[in-house]
């Protein structure tokens, strides 16, 4: 129902569902309405939820290793507009309170039967369209933003730590993810969520980025991953006083959320050096959507040098042309 993403000849597991990287979204277009209601699960899949939190409550008495619950938020719909004049993009997002368990249950779960014989994919994500799935299905929304460096004009890559739960530990990934939770995103003062702030927040628990560095951060993009069925908004983020061995000395000195990443990767920002690095890692070693953030933060690049001319894309997809041909790909 949905196409896939595909860059250096391969089709990856990323719906793009708004944005090509011509031109960010405004923040202000940006509508994020809350309704204080949990979702309600089908009572086969409650059972589900149950046997995930007493697994989980039994491990954390046993002083194991656990995960443990926060209260995210569920997501209703994404509906995409445009300004009556300027046809600017106008993005709505509408969500209401789940929590981590509640994540787990569909995403560990997605390819488990049914009394009714049918998967959780077969019957909400196969069996219809994905992005209007219901929102018990839609426990997660990840903020993923695309780092550059402005003193040396490197792109930054990072690696998931095999000691995040979920399906894509230990792949490459954007360079800071973090999901919404109501916790840290959710403003105390009733004002609505800001995806601009998390994706600040993002950069400083994962990569000690600081709002005094001055960090230009743009939102690019929406999309869907359709292996694991998360919701994705992509951003842009450029700090112009910071190089590589000024972040790496950071990081030596604490990480808010150190643990979530095991490896770091600073590449030339240049559209044939970052998609040499997709096209050179090997498929299964990406997350689904992270190569598709990248490419539009390239995008967004080569249009800025261009004096904002979208016609700079072509750029980047002839370097792209290049990437596979020198690689016979």
């Amino acid at each position: 129902m949905r196409d896939r993403f595909t860059v250096v000849g391969r089709a990856t597991g990323c719906h793009l569902f708004e944005g090509d990287g011509t031109r960010p979204i405004d923040e202000e277009n940006v509508h994020v309405k809350y309704t204080p209601k949990r979702v309600q699960f089908p009572e086969e899949i409650a059972a589900w939820r149950r046997s995930i939190e007493a697994e989980e409550e039994r491990k954390e008495a046993s002083g194991l290793p656990h995960r443990w619950n926060n209260a995210r938020f569920a997501v209703e719909r994404v509906v995409v507009t445009r300004t009556h004049l300027a046809e600017e993009p106008v993005v709505s997002l509408t969500m209401r309170d789940a929590d981590y368990f509640d994540f787990l249950t569909t995403s560990l779960n997605l390819d488990r039967r049914q009394k009714n014989g049918l998967t959780l994919r077969e019957q909400y994500l196969e069996g219809g369209d994905p992005a209007d799935a219901p929102s018990w299905m839609n426990c997660s929304f990840g903020i993923n933003v695309a780092l550059e460096t402005g003193k040396d004009g490197k792109m930054l890559f990072s690696r998931r730590s095999a000691q995040v739960a979920g399906p894509n530990s230990a792949r490459w990934n954007s360079s800071a993810n973090e999901g919404l939770a109501q916790q840290h995103d959710l403003p105390r003062d009733g004002s609505p969520v800001s995806l601009h702030a998390v994706a600040r927040r993002a950069l400083f628990e994962e990569l000690a980025v600081h709002d005094g560095d001055q960090t230009r951060v743009e939102l690019l993009g929406f999309g869907l991953d359709l292996v694991n069925h998360q919701w994705a908004a992509f951003f842009r983020a450029v700090v112009p006083e910071l190089d590589e061995p000024a972040l790496r000395l950071r990081w030596t000195r604490g990480v808010t959320d150190k643990w979530e990443h095991d490896r770091f990767e600073f590449v030339d920002a240049d559209p044939e050096s970052v998609l040499g690095f997709i096209a050179d890692e090997p498929e299964e070693r990406w997350t689904p959507c992270a190569p598709a953030l990248f490419y539009l933060a390239l995008v967004h690049g080569a249009v800025e040098r261009a004096d904002g001319d979208p016609a700079a894309r072509f750029a980047v997809e002839q370097a792209e042309q290049k990437v596979m041909s020198d690689r016979g790909l």
